[in-house]
C-alpha cells in the first residue's frame, strides 16, 4: 500500500452512522499522519445529553469544535486526520477559525445504508433515533469550502481509497 504524505489537516465529517470512525483511521494509515477520535473531545456533558437520545444545542458543541480545532491547528503543516460530525457550515467556520488550513472529507450515503451500518454499532452512545435529526441538521460543503464529498457504498477501504484520491487532487495549502 502506498503512504503518501501530505501536509493536509482532514477532518472527516458526515452524519452519525457515515463510517467517520472506520474510514478515519484508514485515511490517516494510507496518508501516513495521526489520526484523532473526535468523539474523544466531547465533554462528559454532552456524551450524557446524546446517551440520552437528547440532541446537542449548538452551545453544547462550541467547545468540543474549539477542542477539535485546537488539535487540528497543531497538526498544521505535519498533515492529520481528525473526525467530527462538523454538520453545519457555522461549525466548520468555527474549526477553520481555529485551524484555517483544514480540508473536509464529507461522507455521504443514503440514509437507509447509513441506518442499517448504524443498529450493527457496538457501545456506541449515538441512538439510531438521532439520525432523523442530523440529516436534518446537516448542510452539505459548499463551493467555497475546502473539502470534498466521499460516497460511503462498499467496503471501508474502498472508501478510504476514493478519498486519498480526491485528496490528492486537491491543491496543497501553502508553506
Amino acid at each position: 500500500m502506498q503512504q503518501l504524505r501530505t501536509p493536509h489537516v482532514v477532518v472527516v465529517m458526515g452524519v452519525a452512522g457515515t463510517g467517520k470512525t472506520t474510514i478515519g483511521p484508514l485515511l490517516a494509515a494510507r496518508l501516513g499522519v495521526p489520526y484523532a477520535e473526535g468523539d474523544d473531545f466531547h465533554p462528559q456533558a454532552n456524551i450524557a445529553k446524546m446517551s440520552a437520545g437528547t440532541p446537542l444545542q449548538d452551545e453544547d458543541r462550541w467547545p468540543w469544535l474549539d477542542a477539535i480545532g485546537t488539535w487540528a491547528h497543531g497538526r498544521a503543516g505535519l498533515g492529520g486526520v481528525v473526525s467530527s460530525s462538523a454538520l453545519k457550515r457555522s461549525y466548520r467556520d468555527r474549526l477553520r477559525a481555529v485551524a484555517p488550513g483544514v480540508v473536509f472529507v464529507h461522507l455521504t450515503g443514503d440514509r437507509a445504508l447509513i441506518e442499517e451500518r448504524m443498529s450493527h454499532r457496538q457501545g456506541h452512545f449515538m441512538p439510531t433515533g438521532l439520525l432523523d435529526s442530523q440529516f436534518a441538521t446537516l448542510q452539505p460543503l459548499q463551493p467555497d469550502e475546502a473539502g470534498i464529498a466521499v460516497d460511503v457504498t462498499g467496503s471501508p477501504e474502498e472508501i478510504a481509497a476514493r478519498a486519498v484520491k480526491a485528496l490528492d487532487a486537491l491543491p496543497h495549502p501553502a508553506g
